[in-house]
C-alpha cells in the first residue's frame, strides 16, 4: 500500500516513521508513505499558496491551484492509478474502523491535509473523492487527523503488528470497545487490586466468554449509540443482559 500526503510540513507527518509500529511497518516497507509540499508548486515567487477569501472574513484560504498542480504531480509519480482523494475535514464523514477497514484493503490513497480558514471549495469539488473528520472539534490544520488516519490503516496492513490477531481483536472490530486488559503482579494494593480469578484460571473457554462480555458490557455503559448499531448475536444478547444484571445487583 502507498500512501501520499499533501501537507505544509512533510516533516512532521513523516516523523511517522520514526515511532512504534507504524514507523517499523513503514521502515519494512509494509506499507510507503510520500510527502508533498504544495508550497513546491506554488505559482507565486514567495511560494504563498493562501489568498484572502472572497466576501471578506477572517483568515486566509489554501488557492486550488497548487493544490491541483501537486496532486497532478503525485499522480504521474503514483503512475495514475485511480486512488482516491481523502481531505480530512470538520465537514466530513466520521472517521471510524469500518472507513479504516475499506481503505486499508484498498491499493492507497492520497490524504490531503487542509490549513488556514479552509481550502478554496472548487480544488474540492473537481479533486477530492472523500471527506472524513476524525471528530466534532477544531484544529489547526489537517496533519493530526491525517497522521490519524495513516496510523489507523497501517496498523491493519499484514505484518504491521507483531501478532495478527492484535488487530481483529482490538477495539471496534468485533463488539464496540474492548474488554479490560490485566498483566503481572496479579494482586495490587490489597484485594481491591486483584486480578478478576477468571483470568488466572487457564480456563480458555471461560476467558473468552469473560471478555466478550466485559466489552459489551463496557460498550453499553459508555458508547450506547455505538451498540445500537452493532448487530448482536443471541449469544451476545445473552452476556449483555447478564453484564446488566450484574451491575444492577452491584
Amino acid at each position: 500500500m502507498r500512501i501520499d500526503a499533501v501537507t505544509l510540513f512533510p516533516e512532521w507527518v513523516d516523523q511517522l516513521e520514526q515511532f512504534g509500529v507504524v514507523g517499523r511497518g513503514l521502515r519494512e516497507q509494509r506499507l510507503t508513505l510520500a510527502t508533498w509540499n504544495p508550497r513546491d508548486h506554488a505559482v507565486r515567487a514567495d511560494r504563498r499558496i493562501d489568498d484572502r477569501p472572497y466576501g471578506g472574513g477572517p483568515g486566509m484560504v489554501m488557492q486550488a491551484t497548487p493544490l491541483s498542480t501537486t496532486l497532478a504531480a503525485i499522480r504521474r509519480d503514483r503512475g495514475d492509478d485511480g486512488a482516491p482523494v481523502v481531505l480530512m475535514s470538520p465537514a466530513g464523514e466520521r472517521f471510524d474502523h469500518a472507513w479504516a477497514s475499506r481503505l486499508a484493503a484498498s491499493p492507497g490513497f492520497v490524504v490531503v491535509c487542509g490549513r488556514y480558514e479552509g481550502i478554496d471549495q472548487r480544488f474540492v469539488d473537481s479533486e477530492v473523492d472523500i471527506e472524513l473528520s476524525i471528530g466534532d472539534y477544531v484544529l489547526s490544520g489537517g496533519e493530526l487527523p491525517a497522521m490519524t488516519v495513516i496510523d489507523a490503516v497501517a496498523r491493519l496492513q499484514t505484518g504491521v503488528l507483531g501478532d495478527a490477531r492484535s488487530a481483529a481483536e482490538d477495539s471496534f472490530a468485533v463488539s464496540g470497545l474492548d474488554h479490560p486488559h490485566y498483566t503481572r503482579p496479579p494482586v495490587i494494593d490489597g484485594p481491591q487490586g486483584q486480578v478478576p480469578d477468571v483470568l488466572l484460571s487457564g480456563d480458555h473457554a471461560a476467558i473468552a466468554r469473560w471478555r466478550e462480555k466485559r466489552a459489551l458490557g463496557l460498550t453499553w455503559l459508555r458508547r450506547p449509540g455505538l451498540l445500537a448499531e452493532l448487530a448482536l448475536s443471541e449469544r451476545q444478547v445473552g452476556l449483555l443482559q447478564e453484564f446488566i444484571a450484574e451491575q444492577d445487583a452491584d
